[in-house]
């Protein structure tokens, strides 16, 4: 396994989306004017044209962040795989977004409903992303952690990079 050149930039792209279908928080980090500052998020959406999508309050750290320097990184882990992006992030107010994204997870840090002046939405332009998964099961991946402390391999991993 391991990291395969012989895979191209598409093939890479959906296996990262696929991937992150089933990684719905991430950890944003931001770099404002107080530095580096990573909290959980919610993702409302993944497109294979690489735009993510976020509910947010407006009056954060995070949102001031952004509007003082928009570029981002969203970390994703599961069990076995894990995925980092970097992007562009823009906090957009658009009402019919808003109403289309809204679920009760968004409720419990809004309340007052996407109708709520506070509720605001964060888009994340994806333009590099690198994923790592070890696919298989979790015997599988002990497997191969053992194989890598008897041999002194490198843990089996497939890896892709992609530019969007």
């Amino acid at each position: 396994m391991g990291y395969r050149p012989d895979m191209t930039d598409n093939e890479d792209q959906k296996k990262l989306v696929d991937l992150m279908s089933d990684m719905p928080i991430a950890m944003l980090t931001t770099y404002g004017v107080d530095g580096p500052r990573s909290l959980p998020m919610a993702r409302q959406e993944v497109e294979p044209s690489a735009e993510m999508w976020f509910i947010s309050a407006r009056d954060t750290a995070h949102t001031r962040a952004i509007q003082h320097n928009p570029t981002v990184s969203l970390t994703f882990s599961a069990r076995d795989s894990w995925v980092a992006v970097t992007g562009t992030a823009t906090v957009v107010d658009d009402a019919a977004k808003l109403e289309e994204l809204w679920n009760t997870f968004a409720e419990a840090w809004l309340p007052g409903g996407p109708e709520d002046p506070n509720a605001t939405l964060i888009r994340v332009d994806v333009e590099h992303g690198e994923y790592w998964d070890t696919p298989g099961s979790k015997v599988a991946s002990l497997i191969s952690f053992a194989k890598t402390k008897l041999t002194g391999a490198t843990f089996d991993a497939d890896h892709g990079s992609v530019d969007l």
